[in-house]
C-alpha cells in the first residue's frame, strides 16, 4: 500500500511512484525521478524521457517480494 504525498514534497534525483489524483479520477500512475521542474521517466537511461505534465501525489515505490528477498 501506498502513502501518497502532496507531489510538492517530492525529493529530487529519487526514483518514486507518481500519479495524477484529481475529480475524474486516477491516471498516469508510474515510475518517475524529479530534476527541478521537469519529471523524467528512465531517468539516467538513453531511453530517459520527460514528461508534459506535472503529477498530483507521489509515494515511495513498494518493495517487491523478490527484491526483499
Amino acid at each position: 500500500m501506498n502513502d501518497w504525498q502532496n507531489v510538492d514534497s517530492a525529493p529530487e534525483g529519487v526514483e518514486v511512484m507518481t500519479k495524477i489524483d484529481e475529480a475524474d479520477g486516477v491516471r498516469n500512475e508510474q515510475l518517475m525521478t524529479r530534476k527541478g521542474h521537469l519529471w523524467w521517466i528512465n531517468y539516467g537511461t538513453r531511453d530517459a524521457m520527460y514528461v508534459y505534465y506535472r503529477p498530483t501525489h507521489w509515494a515511495w515505490p513498494a518493495v517487491t517480494q523478490q527484491e526483499a528477498s
